[in-house]
C-alpha cells in the first residue's frame, strides 16, 4: 500500500516541484494538498495521511502552528521542507518545528537536474518512507512523570562498572536526534570536565542552525571541531558538513572525505572508532535515536575497548534502528530513557571524579 502524504506549501512553483518528486515514486500517493496550515488542518481528518510535509512560511496558520495543532489533534509524522537555511533567524524557526513535534527536516529542492539536487529530490523519497514507519507522542510527557524516570538515576549510576575516569563523552544520533541532543545535553552544567563530541545525521545548510539552537539552551559552548585542535572540556564538537570527525593518535581533530560509513559522512563509527582507539576505556559512547546502523560497531569498539556504553531505549527514540543494532551487537551495557541518560552520565562522572579509587590512565 502506497504511503499517503499531504503537502502543504503555499507557493504554487514549490508545490508543483514537490508533487513531480513525489508523484515518481510507486510507493507514494499525494492524498491532499494545502496552502496553508488552517486549510491542511481541515483535510487531515478526511484523508487520513500517514506523513505531512510543510513549510514554515506560510499565510493565515504557519508551519510552526500547523505543527502544534496537528501534534495535539492528529498526531503523526511531519517533515519540514524548507528553504529557510541561510538566516540565522529562519533556522531558528524551523528547529522550533521540531520542538513542536516535527520529525525532519530537508531542505526544498529546486527546478533542475545538478546532482545536488537530484541528491535532494531522492532523500525527499527516502526521508518520506522513513517517516511513514516512525511513531510520534500526541503531547509531551507530564513533567512529574519525567521526575520520575529521572529519579532512578542514582540507582542505574549506582550500577555502572567502570573503574577509570572518563576523559570524553562521544555521542550519535539520525532521525529525531536533534530534541534527544538537547535533552541530553540540557542535563550538564557548565563545568562539565569532558569535552563531547557529536554526530548528528542532518541535512546539508542546517548544522549550523542546529548548533545554534542547540545553544540557546546548553550552558556549554558549541562548535564545529576545528582541526588540528584537541578535545577540550567543557565543549560540544561537531564535524563539518559532508567530512567525518575522527580523533588522531595524538589526539587532535581530523577532518576527511574518506567514502560514506554505513551510508553516512560524517558517520557516527567512524568518530566512536576513532576515539576508541585513542581514549580506550576512558570513553563514554551513547547512541540516540535514529535509522539505520551507524554506530553500532562503533559502539561496539567503545565496549571492546573497555569504555562505558549507552543506548536509547525503544520507548522514547522517535526510529530504534541504531540504538537497536547496537543492543543486537552486545554493545550497549545499558538501555536507558533519553530523560535518564544525562542525569545518568553526570552522576558517572562526578562519581569517579570524587573516588580516589579510579583511575586517571
Amino acid at each position: 500500500m502506497a504511503i499517503r502524504v499531504l503537502v502543504v506549501e503555499d507557493s504554487p512553483v514549490a508545490l508543483a516541484i514537490l508533487k513531480r518528486i513525489l508523484n515518481s515514486s510507486p510507493d507514494v500517493e499525494i492524498v491532499g494538498t494545502a496552502q496553508s496550515g488552517l486549510e491542511g488542518l481541515a483535510l487531515i481528518p478526511d484523508i487520513q495521511p500517514d506523513v505531512i510535509c510543510t513549510d514554515f512560511f506560510m499565510p493565515h496558520m504557519n508551519g510552526l502552528e500547523f505543527t502544534s495543532q496537528v501534534m495535539l489533534r492528529y498526531p503523526r509524522p511531519i517533515l519540514v521542507v524548507s528553504a529557510s537555511v541561510q538566516e540565522e533567524e529562519d533556522t531558528h524557526r524551523i528547529f522550533q518545528l521540531l520542538e513542536a513535534g516535527a520529525v525532519d527536516i530537508l531542505p526544498k529542492p529546486r527546478a533542475g537536474l545538478d546532482a545536488e539536487n537530484i541528491l535532494l529530490k531522492q532523500s525527499l523519497i527516502n526521508k518520506i518512507k522513513i517517516l511513514s514507519g516512525v511513531k510520534v507522542f500526541k503531547k509531551k510527557r507530564r513533567k512529574s512523570a519525567i521526575h520520575q524516570q529521572v529519579s532512578s538515576y542514582d540507582r542505574v549510576a549506582s550500577a555502572v562498572k567502570l573503574h577509570n575516569k572518563p576523559k570524553i563523552l562521544a555521542v550519535g544520533a539520525s532521525t529525531g536526534g536533534p530534541l534527544a541532543l538537547q535533552n541530553l545535553l540540557t542535563s550538564f552544567p557548565a563545568d562539565f570536565p569532558l569535552p563531547i563530541v557529536c554526530v548528528q545525521h542532518i541535512s546539508l545548510g542546517f548544522l549550523q542552525g542546529l548548533i545554534d539552537w542547540l545553544g540557546n539552551s546548553c550552558q556549554l559552548s558549541l562548535k564545529i571541531a576545528p582541526a588540528g585542535a584537541r578535545p577540550e572540556p567543557g565543549t560540544i564538537y561537531f564535524p563539518p558538513e559532508r567530512q567525518h570527525l575522527e580523533i588522531n593518535h595524538q589526539g587532535r581533530f581530523v577532518h576527511s572525505q574518506l567514502p560514506p560509513v554505513d551510508g553516512h559522512c560524517p558517520s557516527v563509527t567512524a568518530l566512536f572508532d576513532s576515539i576508541a582507539q585513542f581514549y580506550g576505556r576512558r570513553t563514554i559512547g551513547v547512541l540516540l535515536t535514529g535509522m539505520g546502523r551507524d554506530g553500532a560497531d562503533g559502539m561496539k569498539s567503545i565496549a571492546d575497548a573497555g569504555g562505558l556504553t549507552i543506548a536509547q531505549d525503544e520507548a522514547t527514540s522517535i526510529v530504534f534502528g541504531m540504538p537497536k543494532e547496537a543492543i543486537a551487537l552486545g554493545a550497549a551495557h545499558h538501555v536507558l530513557p533519553i530523560q535518564t541518560i544525562g542525569p545518568t552520565v553526570l552522576k558517572v562522572v562526578q562519581q569517579l571524579s570524587l573516588d580516589p579509587a579510579s583511575s586517571a590512565f
